[in-house]
């Protein structure tokens, strides 16, 4: 397949990424692109007949708790090492320009 991916797709591939090349690096590209693609055919010739689809090498399931919200007491720590409070919060910067 490698022998019949014209320049022109590869051109058309990276056009559709927006992406520009310059002529040297276009004929790169060609030839990796027909790498790859002479790789998927390669693939695509494996029988996978009767092959269980694998989402993960190794059997782990989800293991979560609860989310609990833990009154920890550390709130006035937590406020002295903001640079600056206002009624028990941290203050921040405004960044809505709410003019536009």
């Amino acid at each position: 397949m490698s022998d019949s991916l014209p320049r022109q797709a590869a051109a058309h591939v990276a056009e559709l990424a927006k992406l520009h090349f310059s002529d040297q690096q276009l004929d790169l590209l060609t030839g990796q692109l027909a790498s790859i693609l002479d790789l998927v055919e390669t693939l695509n010739e494996v029988d996978t007949d009767g092959v269980e689809p694998t989402y993960t090498a190794l059997p782990n399931k989800n293991i979560l708790r609860e989310d609990k919200a833990i009154k920890s007491g550390q709130k006035d720590k937590l406020l002295a090492n903001a640079p600056q409070t206002q009624d028990g919060q941290i203050k921040v910067p405004t960044i809505v320009n709410e003019e536009n």
